[in-house]
This record gives C-alpha cells, sequence and structure tokens, in this order.
C-alpha cells in the first residue's frame, strides 16, 4: 500500500509538469530579441487584417490619450535588418480601430484624424556618448586627423538649433582605469567643437589602451542616462560612439565583460564602432559596434569615416516619432484595440496596442 501511495503520489507529480509545461507554451514565443523588444509594448496586428509580412518594425515605447479626444503613440522604425528608418511623414501611416461591436478592424480616415507627426522633445531625451581613444598611438600619429574628423562628426550630429531633447559628451581613454570627460553633456555644438579644439598632445599621462574599460564604462553611463529619462517621465537613447586605433593592450578588464555589457544594454542604446590603421581588430569592433561599424585604412580617410557614421547616428536618433490622431471613440465605448500600419516604398509594418476612450468627447484638433 505504502509503494502504491507512492507512486501514485508521483504519477500526480509528473501530471502537474506536464500541465504547467503545456500551459505556458506561449511563453516559449517571444519578440523581444533585448529587453522591451522588437515590438516594444506593442504587440503582432490581428491576422483579421491581413497586411502581410512586416519588413518594417514600429516598436512602441510609450503611449498615453488626452482629452477630449487625442491619442499618443511614441514608437520607433527600423527594416527588418534592424536599421533605422527616418524621415517617414503622416501620410504614410494608416490607422485601424476595433471597438466592441467590431469583428475586425475599420480603417481611420488620416485627413478626418488629424494624424501628424509631432515634435516629441516633450517626451524624448536622446544622448550622444563620443568616446575617443587618446592612447599614444593616436596622439603622436592622428591628433590632428582625430580633431577634424570629430569636429565634422559634431557638426553633422547636433541639430542646427540647440534643443534640451538632444544632448551630446565627448569622453577619452588611454592605459588609465578611469573614462576621462573631455566635455560633458550639452546642447551647445560650440563648447564641443571648443573642447576638441583643446585637445593637446600630452594630455594622456598612460600610453596604453583601455578599450574595454572604455566600452563598460561608456554603457554604465548611457544606461544610467536612459533611466534617468524613465524618472523623468521621458523616454530616452543613447548613442555610444567608440573611435580607436588599436586592440585592447591594458587588460583591465576580460574581452567578455565588454561584450556581454553590449550584448546585454537596454534596446535603446545603440553602439557604433570607428577603427583606424592595421592594428585594429575588426571583428571585436564589429562587435561592440553591434548598430554600426565603419574602418578607415589611414588617418587621410579618418574625417570620410566619421561622416559616413554621423550619417547612421543622425538616422537612429530621427528614426523615433510621435504619431497623434483625434479617434472617432467616444466615452463610454471603453477599451478599443488600435494597428499603425506603414509603408514606405514597397515595405510595410504595422504594430497593435490598446488604448481607453473613458471621456472622449468631440473638438479634438
Amino acid at each position: 500500500m505504502k509503494m502504491q501511495r507512492l507512486t501514485r503520489i508521483l504519477l500526480q507529480f509528473l501530471f502537474l509538469i506536464l500541465f504547467i509545461s503545456c500551459g505556458n507554451s506561449d511563453d516559449d514565443v517571444r519578440f523581444d530579441l533585448n529587453g522591451q523588444g522588437d515590438l516594444g509594448i506593442g504587440t503582432p496586428v490581428d491576422d483579421c487584417l491581413d497586411l502581410g509580412t512586416n519588413e518594417l518594425l514600429l516598436a512602441i515605447q510609450d503611449q498615453y490619450t488626452t482629452l477630449p479626444g487625442k491619442v499618443s503613440i511614441f514608437f520607433r522604425v527600423s527594416d527588418d535588418l534592424g536599421n533605422p528608418v527616418a524621415g517617414l511623414t503622416a501620410d504614410q501611416f494608416t490607422i485601424y480601430e476595433q471597438g466592441r461591436n467590431d469583428d475586425c478592424f475599420n480603417t481611420i480616415s488620416a485627413s478626418e484624424s488629424q494624424a501628424r507627426i509631432s515634435p516629441n522633445s516633450q517626451i524624448f531625451q536622446n544622448h550622444t556618448l563620443l568616446v575617443l581613444d587618446l592612447s599614444n598611438s593616436v596622439l603622436s600619429s592622428s591628433l590632428n586627423e582625430l580633431k577634424s574628423a570629430s569636429s565634422s562628426f559634431v557638426n553633422n550630429v547636433m541639430p542646427a538649433t540647440e534643443t534640451e531633447s538632444f544632448k551630446m559628451a565627448i569622453y577619452w581613454f588611454d592605459g588609465e582605469d578611469v573614462l576621462h570627460v573631455l566635455n560633458p553633456l550639452t546642447t551647445s555644438k560650440a563648447e564641443l567643437l571648443a573642447a576638441i579644439e583643446g585637445i593637446q598632445a600630452d594630455i594622456s599621462n598612460d600610453p596604453s589602451t583601455d578599450l574595454y574599460g572604455a566600452v563598460i564604462k561608456a554603457s554604465d553611463i548611457a544606461e544610467d542616462l536612459v533611466d534617468e529619462s524613465l524618472q523623468n517621465e521621458t523616454i530616452g537613447a543613447a548613442s555610444v560612439v567608440i573611435f580607436t586605433d588599436g586592440t585592447d593592450q591594458a587588460s583591465r578588464y576580460p574581452e567578455q565583460a565588454a561584450l556581454d555589457k553590449v550584448e546585454d544594454a537596454d534596446s535603446n542604446i545603440s553602439y557604433f564602432t570607428i577603427g583606424l590603421g592595421a592594428e585594429i581588430d575588426s571583428q571585436i569592433l564589429e562587435e561592440i559596434g553591434k548598430t554600426f561599424s565603419v574602418f578607415a585604412g589611414n588617418k587621410e580617410e579618418l574625417e570620410t569615416t566619421f561622416n559616413q557614421l554621423s550619417q547612421k547616428v543622425s538616422e537612429r536618433a530621427n528614426s523615433y516619432y510621435l504619431f497623434e490622431y483625434c479617434s472617432p471613440k467616444r466615452d463610454g465605448s471603453g477599451e478599443n484595440n488600435l494597428a499603425i500600419q506603414v509603408q514606405s516604398g514597397n515595405r510595410q509594418g504595422a504594430v497593435q496596442t490598446k488604448f481607453n476612450a473613458t471621456g472622449f468627447t468631440g473638438g479634438c484638433q
């Protein structure tokens, strides 16, 4: 009897494990690659719309409603390879709503709903961290070219008109266990250019190269900036741009620690690398610069390379959109499904979310 009771308990336990594993089968389907995920807080669009395969990805970062009837969705757009898609306009978006009485979604007229792409400065903070290798090899052979290239980068990336929503800081590293501040976060292009011009050949006291330490420390700063934005009820994004002409020589930190830092970073942190010369490890720099990497064969190509990268950084920053429209739903309709589709050329993508129309009335503009 005792053996039968033990057998029965064991069988019940095995059945419970089987039930739990089957009941959670949906958990095996994941849309997130890094933290918040490909779709952000959005979900795949209902099959009833039959919009086709997503070649563009809309990752919803935040959403909110404003009386009397405005729906605001903040998201970023990228292609299926992860490249940012900038320059989209309101007429490239289609809005679909599904209420309690709808079997599927209904198209909402973009003109009647006054759909628009609005300035996102109120809810978005973008930070760029330019991290320069000022080890002895750079200071002794390519400092002037680096200063010229860095100045071009600042001119290309910083907005023509200062805005609190877009800031840049410049850091530098050598062999010390420190990420030195050349210029703290600022909205001032002139301030950044002056800091670059002020770099002297004797700035460093350690001729070695602590590349991995710089990656780890810059990542920590970027994470703190994104977290600080959230605490201030805004969305934060950061671009870490690292230049080097060699490999890590200081060996203060393991290579894997730096790569893990990049891989595990918040999805709103982008990584770019610029390599110069024949002594770099291009494979490592490509892994660190997981968003985009470029390489210059010699110092004469450095400015062209920086300019190429600056375009990618700008595209990333400008791939965030605040899309707003006036919903026809009214108070009492409760929670409604919303799908947004974007079309660019022959590519399309869509994402689905929900909004609550409590208090909605006419008069939205």
